[in-house]
């Protein structure tokens, strides 16, 4: 996959917007990485502020729909991990600012 279509998706999931916080899940840090094989299978590993979220279902859902859109993208596979742990060192400076966390 090329730099430019993996910009492509990225810029996608800036607009899946994580409902507790209201910030996306790129700028909060929650995307590892986005790959798409040769099948048109975009593979999205990401993780969760938390484990147990209750919106884990939805962010899922809200992360297949915003990658719908692209057309190189046939299927999506959603990742989620554990490991690297979350923490607020992953989040953008963007997010900090918006949540009032101190860089």
């Amino acid at each position: 996959m090329d730099e430019a279509l993996k910009e492509n998706m990225m810029g996608a999931l800036e607009n899946v917007i994580d409902p507790e916080l209201g910030i996306d899940i790129v700028n909060l840090g929650l995307i590892y990485d986005v790959e798409l094989n040769d099948e048109g299978l975009a593979t999205v590993t990401m993780t969760l502020t938390a484990m147990g979220c209750p919106l884990a279902g939805h962010i899922e859902q809200d992360v297949r729909g915003a990658l719908e859109d692209i057309p190189e993208a046939k299927d999506v596979d959603v990742n989620i991990v554990w490991d690297p742990p979350w923490g607020k060192d992953k989040m953008s400076r963007y997010a900090k600012i918006a949540l009032g966390i101190p860089d």
